[in-house]
């Protein structure tokens, strides 16, 4: 039995990026002696194991065969007469396809690491073309490695535009898409992750909502950047540096949904856009599965951005009536996230990206006013509860017109 070390562990080891998990390739074993040995099998398709010890994968050289469509169209080959460079060569560019032995020795029949030192995203044969999840993995690699100012090999974007022509994006399962598209809204810098699916066309098949937003037009004492598109990878950006919570950077990636329903008679002004983005984003909630903290807080993002941009303007009841919609009083972090979302759409503009916002603090010192009234002495009042909901909201404006004028 030899055992390697493989995959982004090797890669990133290479980059000096911190090794957060590790991967092995067992080469020359069976099931049966994993199982002796203590091994425990998690993979249900796939001969995989974790360590008794250290809980770390293992998986036994394998090879696969396409059989059908779609992620899961392949049939798994697993013997201990499998090698090494068998078992990479099924991987999916060329940086994932190195392994490292015991004693420290690069395996690299690939040139993974002449990539890496010429920072291009290459891929490792034209089986790549037999999976479509890897035209999502080269996409959040591009993103992942943005700092090191990666780029795709011409001959690979060819490969992933052939794929999509192909329909094999279409194929993929939704929550496999999901799962890639969370992963990329957890790196610093998610953005050429849905520029990179734009580009080869897998963003038009998999989230026409989006796509559509490049080449609208938006008014341009607004927008100087002009393009929808560019302004919401520009927003995305901006909220990735706010927060590293994606269901945010969700709701950022989601706010002018709408302006892809825009009328082309009423362009380039985009009047209604916040309430015709909502059901854009139930659709894609339903067809991925999305959990609902991003849903919930995207469609709010896109229906109440322009009320918070208001802030200064709006009378103490519209006030009261955004807070208690957003459920700021008993909701308060989603509350703050709302207005980090908010804030990255207002510097997410050409020239504007170091400006003040103070709307946000104006709405967050209306919540705190609102708040600290004392509900108790208007319970005390015996009103009925629907009642008692407009008395209390009357009071909270009331407040706010003492605390905070116009």
């Amino acid at each position: 039995m030899k055992i390697y070390l493989v995959g982004g562990a090797v890669r990133d080891k290479l980059l000096g990026l911190p090794v957060k998990e590790k991967d092995w390739v067992v080469v020359g074993e069976t099931p049966e002696a994993m199982l002796a040995k203590g091994f425990l099998k998690v993979g249900k398709d796939f001969p995989v194991f974790l360590h008794p010890e250290t809980h770390e994968e293992y998986a036994l050289a394998r090879t696969e065969r396409k059989v059908g469509r779609g992620y899961y169209g392949f049939e798994c080959y697993s013997s201990p007469d499998v090698t090494l460079e068998q078992d990479l060569s099924r991987r999916d560019i060329t940086i994932n396809a190195m392994a490292e032995s015991a004693d420290g020795e690069l395996i690299d029949p690939f040139q993974g690491q002449v990539d890496l030192m010429n920072r291009c995203l290459r891929h490792v044969s034209s089986a790549f073309s037999e999976d479509p999840v890897r035209i999502l993995r080269v996409a959040r690699f591009k993103a992942k490695l943005s700092p090191f100012d990666f780029e795709i090999h011409e001959d690979t974007k060819a490969l992933m535009q052939a794929m999509v022509d192909a329909g094999e994006v279409d194929a993929l399962v939704p929550e496999r898409v999901w799962q890639e598209m969370q992963k990329a809204l957890q790196l610093d810098n998610p953005t050429p992750f849905f520029e990179t699916l734009r580009e080869c066309g897998a963003l038009a098949r998999l989230w026409s909502d989006l796509h559509v937003l490049w080449g609208v037009p938006q008014p341009k004492e607004h927008h100087p950047e002009i393009d929808t598109g560019i302004h919401t990878m520009m927003v995305l950006r901006v909220a990735a540096k706010l927060s590293d919570d994606p269901v945010l950077r969700f709701a950022a990636l989601c706010h002018d949904l709408g302006k892809g329903k825009t009328p082309i008679i009423e362009l380039p002004s985009h009047r209604g856009h916040e309430e015709r983005g909502v059901p854009c984003i139930e659709a894609f909630a339903e067809h991925f599965h999305i959990p609902n903290e991003y849903k919930d807080l995207a469609i709010l993002a896109s229906r109440y951005h322009l009320h918070c941009h208001r802030a200064f303007e709006l009378r103490s009841d519209t006030i009261v009536h955004l807070l208690e919609s957003l459920d700021a009083f008993r909701r308060p972090e989603r509350f703050e996230k709302f207005l980090l979302v908010c804030e990255a759409d207002a510097k997410g503009r050409t020239g504007r990206e170091t400006i003040e916002y103070p709307q946000a603090e104006r709405l967050r010192e209306a919540c705190r006013v609102a708040k600290n009234i004392n509900i108790q002495v208007l319970i005390n009042e015996g009103l009925e509860k629907d009642k008692l909901g407009r008395r209390i909201s009357e009071t909270r404006v009331q407040a706010i017109e003492k605390a905070l004028p116009r």
